[in-house]
């Protein structure tokens, strides 16, 4: 499934970031790249799905530049770290969120810190972002999410000595996607079955061919991403989402992205992503697989560790916190009600929701400059009340 062993490509990386590995990391040896001098306060980036360490290389400069020293890992599952099994029926605990959670404080920790000024997650890195931030705010002063709203613990079931809750019922929200009449299925859940992982490593297309269509469908390349608000959890408004939210119930991702593969001369116009810089996602997940990140979504779906999240309920985010997504990114609306619930209950110091036109969900890659702009400054105003340190 997976070769770490395999020889590594070069990295392409920018003049002033560095690259090393970082052992015994809660079991990990993590790859991490870093910008900046040591000493300085520190800015800690985690990676989505299917991304890497590689993905924060357009906005480690400006941050250093600007005063911070600045942190980027693989994230367990991923690229040059090791130290995970991606074995599909071996222990997923590992890949559970909590457990997450503990890899980046590990990661501070390893550094000599006590704290952080900022976490700043994207994708499902944001969901590993925002639990830092609620779980030890003491560590992770700030934290900016990207793309991936956040909202709230899971609740327990309340006052319910004399009226007791009413069972739960399993969602018949797959029944009823694979009962429209052009069927369907969540990508989530496709995520979490056994031939995720073949269906895009050994794609007809190759690895390289799948991730350049899968970027770009997912971009503001792609000019059907016109995200709107859903009404509902419901089949017929998840039907509205773009297929590579909501899939064809008969194809798998890579024949789903297949369709929507960008000409070549799209592909030579592409500033945010060159073919340069795509042959390193590729080189990676050619070499290791993608179940790793596969195992995410694994934890996400079965609630096998739902009962741990729990613990938090009613829990918030108080530490500063601020949102910034592409404004073509459906990825903001895929759970109806979760960005509404961020802002009104989930973090009570949001100091700002950013949708930035020009990009779609990988807005770090495809606007870097203005993502830069607003991190400095979210930073600038989280140490102005004296959540953050201030750079040197």
């Amino acid at each position: 499934m997976s070769d770490h062993s395999a020889k590594l490509a070069e990295i392409p990386l920018p003049p002033g970031i560095r690259a090393r590995m970082v052992p015994d990391i809660n079991g990990l040896t993590m790859h991490v790249l870093e910008a900046g001098v040591a000493g300085r306060p520190v800015v800690l980036l985690l990676h989505g799905f299917p991304e890497l360490a590689y993905s924060w290389r357009k906005v480690m400069l400006p941050l250093a530049d600007a005063g911070f020293h600045v942190i980027a890992p693989d994230q367990r599952g991923y690229g040059r770290t090791v130290g995970w099994s991606a074995d599909y029926d071996g222990d997923l605990r590992p890949f559970s969120l909590l457990n997450l959670v503990r890899d980046a404080l590990g990661l501070v920790s390893a550094f000599g810190l006590r704290s952080v000024a900022a976490v700043v997650g994207h994708d499902f890195g944001a969901s590993v972002a925002a639990w830092c931030a609620l779980v030890r705010p003491d560590v992770f002063r700030a934290v900016t999410l990207m793309s991936a709203p956040f909202a709230g613990p899971p609740a327990i079931p309340f006052d319910t000595v004399n009226r007791p809750a009413a069972a739960k019922a399993p969602d018949p929200i797959h029944a009823d996607l694979a009962a429209l009449a052009r069927p369907r299925k969540h990508y989530q859940w496709f995520y979490s079955t056994r031939e995720a992982n073949t269906d895009m490593q050994n794609c007809p297309q190759g690895v390289h061919a799948f991730l350049r269509a899968y970027y770009h469908h997912k971009s503001a390349d792609w000019p059907d991403n016109r995200p709107r608000p859903l009404a509902a959890w419901t089949a017929d408004e998840l039907a509205k989402l773009p297929t590579y939210y909501v899939m064809d119930l008969d194809k798998g991702m890579a024949a789903t992205v297949a369709e929507q593969m960008p000409s070549a001369k799209q592909i030579a116009a592409c500033p945010w992503l060159t073919e340069r810089e795509l042959s390193f996602y590729s080189a990676e997940y050619e070499r290791i697989g993608f179940q790793g990140g596969l195992q995410w979504y694994r934890c996400g779906t079965s609630a096998r560790f739902v009962s741990e999240l729990e613990v938090f309920t009613g829990r918030t985010i108080d530490v500063p916190s601020c949102f910034i997504s592409g404004a073509s990114d459906w990825g903001i609306h895929q759970r109806p009600g979760a960005l509404d619930a961020m802002q009104r209950r989930a973090c009570t110091q949001m100091l700002g929701l950013h949708l930035l036109e020009g990009a779609g969900h990988w807005v770090q890659q495809e606007q870097p400059e203005r993502v830069s702009e607003r991190l400095l400054a979210f930073l600038s105003e989280a140490s102005q009340r004296g959540a953050t340190d201030r750079p040197a």
